[in-house]
């Protein structure tokens, strides 16, 4: 039987045997030359979804590892959500009134086969955008209050932390600035060799107050934080970054000073 007949018609069984669907990853894995099959490769081939497998195992690399196959670690796909909740999980368990280090990432991985690799959560991006993207996440989510003020904190009095590289060499620093022109506002970006020159990048006829810049090692992504937290006060849509911001709203942007 080949590969792209195995099991076929499982699905109707419910529920199926731990022991069946390790059979089915063996015998899928020995066909795909000793390489398992990733999760949804395998539920394409075999029809056994999440909600089969799930029975008997959290995440699907640890049935994989049970079936005594090395889990393809690019094939177990992770969503960002998956990885937001699993870095609020570390968060809470460790107790140390800060958000996990990358040391620590690594640390939970060694103790538990089944967190996801401190690689794959470079895939949210550094940890300064990793927290931007956290703490949209967490706001507005009902018991994520805790994490909400350990991304305020960790923006608002950035540290280095145990286990993580240096800070880049200024060159490479970037800001996010506010200005304000008439009534409305503008979020921009540059290096730190321009951001006396923004005023240049704006063409309005009022006059241009800067109110505020953020000092940052990764300034698209934490533009990219501010344009959709925003977003609902847009008012130019030919100029995606003017708003009408209420003074709360200015205030919030101003409390973020420098983000490692």
């Amino acid at each position: 039987m080949g590969i792209g007949g195995a099991g076929r018609g499982k699905r109707s069984r419910s529920p199926m045997k731990k022991e069946e669907i390790l059979d089915l990853i063996r015998q899928t894995a020995k066909e795909n030359g000793g390489k398992p099959l990733g999760v949804r490769k395998f539920e394409s081939v075999t029809g056994i979804g999440e909600s089969v497998w799930g029975e008997h195992w959290a995440r699907f690399s640890g049935a994989q590892r049970e079936a005594r196959c090395t889990p393809n670690q690019m094939s177990v796909a992770y969503t960002a959500e998956d990885l937001l909740e699993a870095y609020v999980g570390l968060a809470r368990e460790l107790e140390v009134n800060r958000l996990p280090t990358e040391s620590e990432l690594r640390l939970k991985r060694r103790q538990d086969s089944e967190f996801p690799c401190e690689k794959v959560f470079r895939s949210l991006g550094d940890k300064a955008t990793l927290v931007a993207r956290l703490l949209v996440f967490c706001q507005g989510r009902d018991g994520y209050e805790d994490i909400v003020q350990l991304c305020e904190s960790y923006v608002a009095k950035p540290q280095r932390e145990p286990g993580e590289s240096n800070r880049p060499r200024e060159a490479e620093i970037g800001f996010v600035y506010l200005l304000k022109s008439g009534r409305f506002y503008y979020v921009g970006k540059t290096n730190h060799t321009g951001r006396r020159e923004y005023e240049r990048r704006v063409r309005r006829p009022e006059s241009v107050e800067r109110v505020h810049e953020i000092q940052t090692v990764d300034p698209d992504g934490v533009e990219a934080y501010w344009h959709k937290r925003f977003e609902s006060e847009r008012v130019e849509r030919r100029r995606r970054s003017w708003y009408k911001l209420s003074a709360a709203q200015v205030a919030e942007f101003k409390r973020w000073v420098r983000i490692a």
